[in-house]
Formats: C-alpha cells, structure tokens, sequence
C-alpha cells in the first residue's frame, strides 16, 4: 500500500471500519478480509492520481463488496448472501454505524487462543502487518502468519456471531479482558514502535485511544475500561517531549515537561478519579495508570514520588506476576534504595524467569542504567551494546549507542 503518507494514513483508518461492515454482512470473514486487501490496494494506486473521492468510506466498501462478489461463484451461495443483506438494516454513517467494535470482539472470540485473538485483531484491526506483529512478539514473520490463518479459519468454522457481547453473557468478561489487552498492545506499539526509523506510530496509538473511548462511552461502568483510556491519555500527554528535533529519543528524566499536553493530563486523571467509585480492588490498568498519573504530576524529574510509584508497581507485580513489571520496579527501587538494592532484585527475578526476559533488549538497557548509576562502567557499557544490539527501533537503538558511547569516551584515558 504505496499511495504518500496521507492517504495511507486514511486507509489505515477506515479499513478496520469496512472490514467491519462487510464482515457483518456477508459474515465470512476469511474471503471479506481478502476483499478489504484488494479494496486498499486499488484505492492507493487510484487515490493518489484520481483525488480521495468524497465519501472515501464508501468507496471502499462498493469496491470491497464487489470483489467479495467475484470471490464467491456459487449462485445459491449469492442469493442467500443477498437475503441476508436484504434482512439488515442499512448501516448508519458515523459513529454508530462504526462496526469496529464489533470486529473487535469477534476477533477476541474465546473460540481461539489468547494469542491468537491478539494477533487477528491486531492484523484486523490495528492495521499492522503481519512482520510488525511478528517482531512485537520475537517470533518469524512465516509463524505469525500461520497463527493469524488458523485464527481465521477457526472464526470460521466456529460461526461467529458479529456483534458486541451484551451484558450478563457468559463469555463477555473473558472476550472483554482479551479486547483491553489488544488496545493496551495496539497503543504501546503506537508510541513506542517496535521496528523502524520512528519512536511513534501516531496512527496506531491514536485509533487504540479512539477504539478505548468509544468503548468506554457503551461501556461507562466498567472500571478497567475507564483505567485503560486514562492510562493511554495520561501517556500519550508526553508525546510531544519525547522526541527531540530530529526524531532522537529524550527519556523521561530528560524531558521537557513545559511540552506535555496538559488538557489530556487533565482528562486521564479525571478518568483515573473517577474509577475509585468502581467496587473491588483496582486491575492492572488502573494500577498503570495511577503510576502515569504520578509521573505527569511532578512538575520536574527530581519533583517524582517515586516511594509511591514503586509501591504501585510492587501491587501491579502482585496483579499481573509479570517479570516485565519487575523490570519496572527495579527501576523505581533504585530511586528509593539506590540501585544495588535493585540490581539484587533483577538477580533474583533472572533466577526466577531468566526465559521470558532473556535476549530481551530492555532487559539489558534497564541493566545498564543501574550499573551506571551504582558506577560500573564497564558492565554498564557491556549492557547498553547489549540492548543496542537486540533492539530493532532505530530511534532506542542510536540512543543506547550513544549512552554506551559516552560511557566509553568517560573511560578512555587522556592524552
């Protein structure tokens, strides 16, 4: 898909929309998502010399829906399609008619594994390619694209029912933990990109905010919902800072916080706020978002609570077990305890889960940062080359290059 940034960015917006909407109306979804392919690939070669035509939606549902009609040769297979688009209702433009959600939740059916779901919806959905997800979760790109064929052929045979679970179903909790995860996913590879030349990945974090306030707005009770969005708010407010002017990384100690979008700072935390009405004891979205919110409301670097942060991530380790939420805490305990108390703890969680983190390039790049800080240069230096080297963002790559650089300026002896 070649048609300049602006109208890749379009396609990339609308094609989880026509995806939805044809899915739900011929409800095979395998051949409707081949059609929804062949749809952008015509419109990036006919945009860019032709003009984005007025009601660019509906342009590629007509060309996506005749294409679905050229895959299908059984005429008995046409009329029922046919009878079954004459009984729906005619979609609704905007908002409401958005089926997104609806393809949402499909593609988190409990009929396929959690990984599964991640990975069709994030494909689906989110627009990613099938390299991008394979390189978000280490895995080849030939692996990827059997798991997400299988996850379609298993949609299939399992004659999925599009639409949003309602209240009180039995399998609503389970798709709707799976839902947040793909948001939580889609957002973080939108502001942190895993590959390429770009820190960000606008398009993608802004549809995951997008997607979670809609979901938010059908589903205003549900604490972990409220938490999701005021986390990707609270988070996305630094954006702005993150990158310096020539698109290098600026870490958080470093940035400018004058830059921080102030009115969705606001807003998370209102959402935040209000998620303590919710009973029971607060999910790993809240929890992560409280931690954000504490980040963004330190003025300066040196201004940050970091005793309460690390007691949020020490429940959030509770909630979740997960080693990467360890990592985390290490580096909120070196700011309480100084970092030999929390090399001691990344020892232990080596020992522990040595499998799950090793070859991984934060691991390292967390490392690093504490070896420097305790002034062990010529581990920390080890480390950053290290997490460098296993990094394929090409923005985290050049700023631990240049960490490991300075270290080895700082060692080499004078002349």
């Amino acid at each position: 898909m070649t048609g300049g940034p602006g109208v890749e960015d379009l396609l990339r917006s609308l094609a989880p929309q026509v995806l939805g909407l044809l899915a739900r109306r011929q409800g095979d979804f395998d051949a409707c998502e081949d059609a929804v392919q062949e749809a952008l690939i015509a419109a990036a070669r006919h945009w860019p010399v032709h003009g984005i035509p007025e009601n660019p939606r509906g342009w590629l549902l007509l060309t996506a829906t005749r294409r679905h009609t050229d895959q299908v040769r059984s005429e008995a297979a046409r009329r029922q399609r046919e009878e079954r688009v004459a009984r729906e209702p005619a979609p609704a433009e905007g908002p409401a008619g958005d089926d997104t959600l609806a393809l949402l939740f499909m593609c988190c059916h409990p009929a396929l594994t959690p990984a599964s779901a991640i990975a069709l919806t994030l494909r689906a959905v989110g627009g990613l390619t099938t390299a991008e997800i394979a390189a978000a979760y280490l895995v080849p790109e030939a692996t990827m694209a059997q798991r997400i064929s299988r996850a379609k052929q298993r949609l299939k045979a399992s004659s999925v029912v599009f639409e949003v679970p309602v209240p009180g179903a039995p399998d609503r909790s389970a798709r709707l933990r799976s839902v947040l995860h793909v948001l939580y996913l889609l957002f973080n590879e939108g502001y942190t990109a895993s590959a390429g030349p770009l820190l960000h990945r606008a398009d993608l974090s802004g549809e995951a905010v997008r997607l979670a306030r809609q979901l938010h707005r059908i589903l205003p009770a549900e604490g972990e919902v409220a938490g999701l969005l005021a986390l990707m708010l609270l988070t996305e407010a630094r954006r702005p800072a993150r990158t310096g002017p020539h698109g290098e990384l600026i870490p958080l100690a470093e940035q400018d916080r004058t830059r921080w979008n102030r009115r969705l700072i606001r807003e998370g935390a209102t959402l935040l706020n209000g998620t303590f009405a919710h009973r029971g004891p607060p999910g790993e979205y809240r929890l992560q978002a409280a931690i954000a919110a504490v980040h963004d409301g330190a003025a300066r670097a040196e201004d940050t609570d970091w005793p309460q942060i690390h007691g949020l991530y020490e429940l959030l380790e509770h909630v979740t077990a997960s080693p990467l939420v360890t990592l985390n805490r290490a580096v909120a305990l070196a700011m309480v305890d100084g970092p030999a108390a929390a090399l001691a703890l990344l020892d232990r969680l080596d020992a522990r889960d040595r499998s799950p983190l090793e070859g991984h390039h934060r691991t390292h790049a967390v490392r690093a940062h504490l070896l420097e800080m305790a002034g062990d240069p010529v581990r920390a230096l080890y480390h950053y080359r290290e997490a460098a080297a296993l990094t394929t963002s090409i923005p985290e790559q050049r700023y631990l290059t240049t960490r490991a650089a300075r270290l080895g300026l700082a060692r080499a002896p004078a002349r």
